[in-house]
């Protein structure tokens, strides 16, 4: 997947909004929060990092081409970094993106969620 690629498919998520930051990463977010980051590879490879469940971080951390986020996961966060050993498709990619999405979102409070016209289930 190319950053244009990857970048393409973050904007066709709801509520996104891109910033170029943390040495010209492409950061995505959704509520202002942090759900995608393409860069942070020094190989000039694309990378991409983004926030997992506590089981796919255990999983994937040591799965080829796969491998815990510099920054974010010294620091705790269960996010993971695909890398320039990683052989799969774009599929993968967009599941692993599309997932770190839901899970950013799903810790947006109900009324942010109402407010980006977010999925929100009524009481």
């Amino acid at each position: 997947m190319t950053y244009d690629e990857y970048n393409e498919f973050c904007r066709s998520l709801t509520a996104t909004s891109h910033v170029v930051q943390w040495g010209a990463s492409h950061v995505w977010k959704v509520g202002g929060k942090v759900f995608a980051i393409g860069g942070w590879e020094k190989s000039g490879t694309p990378a991409f990092s983004f926030k997992t469940s506590d089981l796919n971080f255990e999983i994937l951390k040591n799965e080829p081409g796969y491998r815990p986020a510099p920054y974010l996961a010294s620091r705790g966060m269960k996010w993971i970094q695909m890398f320039e050993g990683f052989h799969g498709d774009n599929g993968e990619i967009k599941k692993h993106i599309e997932s770190s999405y839901r899970i950013v979102c799903s810790n947006l409070t109900k009324k942010k969620q109402k407010e980006l016209g977010l999925n929100v289930q009524s009481s």
